[in-house]
C-alpha cells in the first residue's frame, strides 16, 4: 500500500433497481455503479472493499467500503458532495474520512446488523414503502416467530447460505433477533 492512503466511506442505498451489491456482467449493481463513479473522477481504475455483500433488491443503511487511493485520486474526488452528485440517486455517500491504519471494510466489522419488515394486513400495507416491505397474505403468529427465532441465537453453522470458500468459516453468532410488530400503516 506504499504511498496509497485507504479512506473509509459510509453509505447507503435502495437497492430496488440492483441485481446486488457484487458486479455482474450486464446488470446493474451498486458496487458497478461506485466504481463508474470512482474510476471516472479519479481518472483510474479502482478497487473498493465492502464490509457485506447484499443480494438483488436488498437495501442498506449502514454499508461501508473501504479504497486504497493516492493523494492525486483523493483530491480529484474532492468530498463526498462530489461523489453524489455523480451517483445516482439510489445511492448516497454518508462520509468519507482518512481511516485508521490497519482498518479493512469486512474484517473490521465488529458486528452487523439487518432489518425485515414484512406486513400481513392488506389495508395497512402502504404503496410507499412497498420497495421495503414483504406482503404477506396471512396473518402472522409473531408469538410463533419468536419461539422460533429463539432457536437461531448463538452460535451457529449458516453453511446452508453460502458458499463454500477455502480459509473461510460459516460460524457466525446471532446475538438478538426479535419479531415485533408494529402499530403504524406497513
Amino acid at each position: 500500500m506504499d504511498g496509497l492512503i485507504r479512506l473509509r466511506i459510509d453509505l447507503s442505498y435502495d437497492g430496488t433497481a440492483f441485481y446486488g451489491w457484487g458486479v455482474q456482467k450486464d446488470l446493474r449493481s451498486v458496487q458497478g455503479e461506485i466504481l463508474r463513479v470512482f474510476n471516472f473522477l479519479t481518472h483510474s481504475k479502482v478497487d473498493i472493499f465492502v464490509a457485506g455483500r447484499t443480494d438483488a433488491g436488498v437495501h442498506a443503511r449502514g454499508q461501508v467500503i473501504h479504497v486504497d487511493l493516492n493523494q492525486h485520486q483523493i483530491d480529484r474526488l474532492e468530498n463526498p458532495g462530489r461523489l453524489n452528485r455523480a451517483l445516482p440517486e439510489d445511492i448516497r455517500i454518508h462520509a468519507m474520512e482518512v481511516a485508521p491504519v490497519g482498518f479493512d471494510a469486512r474484517f473490521s466489522a465488529l458486528w452487523r446488523r439487518y432489518s425485515y419488515r414484512v406486513c400481513d394486513e392488506s389495508t395497512q400495507m402502504s404503496p410507499l414503502e412497498r420497495n421495503h416491505t414483504l406482503f404477506h397474505y396471512k396473518p402472522l403468529d409473531i408469538d410463533a416467530m419468536n419461539v422460533a427465532a429463539h432457536g437461531l441465537l448463538g452460535l451457529q453453522d449458516f453453511a446452508a447460505f453460502c458458499k463454500p470458500r477455502d480459509a473461510s468459516t460459516s460460524m457466525r453468532e446471532v446475538e438478538y433477533l426479535k419479531w415485533h410488530r408494529e402499530d403504524a400503516a406497513c
